[in-house]
């Protein structure tokens, strides 16, 4: 009996090591270099645009990127505060240069464009983190919620901000578009949906890498 408690023991103290292993303790140091790391993808990704590819889409709907299946799988694999602000940080860095070295937007969007997919996208990350211990379709599901969160939260900042200021006017003398004209500018926002067709990606980039270091989640 006692020889058969030392063999048990011994087992569990291999299985605590190995699970050390396995599951590297989560760390300040550790938090940091991943939002660093993932911040810089996401800003590649919202860099790479159809701007960058060299066709314009009509204002104020001016890009479409590539960096939502990043920051959606981020969102399932890391922790919360891992992924907010590796999203915020890359949306922000991203945005900034695809409007001032690719002119994706006159400069003075930078004021609202900048913030803005920063308050639209970060949050997206906390609704799909919800959806993470589901299964897969209602993991898309939360994809699919936070890319309509996304999309509400860019119309709700352009149809004040193209209603009562002369960001952008069609007319010459520019001048404030009144409520009517700013909703239906700040409509091309809902082309934002546009972004429902990386979901499968996402879902791709999740299962493989949970096949690839065989964990369902970072710690």
């Amino acid at each position: 009996m006692i020889e058969h408690g030392q063999a048990l023991a011994r087992i569990e103290r291999h299985l605590e090591v190995e699970a050390t292993v396995q599951r590297p303790i989560r760390t300040p140091a550790l938090d940091v270099a991943r939002i660093g790391a993932f911040s810089a993808l996401i800003a590649v990704g919202t860099i790479l645009s159809n701007v960058l590819l060299g066709f314009a889409l009509p204002p104020p709907l001016s890009e479409i990127t590539a960096a939502p299946p990043f920051y959606m799988a981020i969102a399932v694999l890391f922790s919360r505060r891992v992924s907010f602000w590796s999203t915020a940080i890359g949306s922000a860095v991203g945005e900034a240069v695809n409007i001032f070295l690719f002119g994706s937007a006159p400069g003075a969007f930078a004021l609202t464009f900048v913030p803005g997919i920063v308050l639209a996208r970060a949050p997206e990350t906390s609704i799909i983190h919800r959806f993470r211990e589901k299964t897969l379709r209602l993991l898309a599901l939360g994809m699919g919620l936070a890319t309509v969160f996304e999309t509400l939260v860019f119309f709700m900042i352009d149809w004040p901000v193209y209603s009562y200021t002369a960001f952008y006017c069609p007319q010459s003398p520019c001048g404030t578009s009144g409520l009517v004209g700013g909703f239906w500018l700040a409509a091309f926002d809902f082309g934002t949906l546009i972004d429902l067709v990386w979901i499968p990606v996402a879902i791709i980039l999740v299962v493989a890498t949970r096949r690839a270091f065989n964990v369902r989640f970072f710690h």
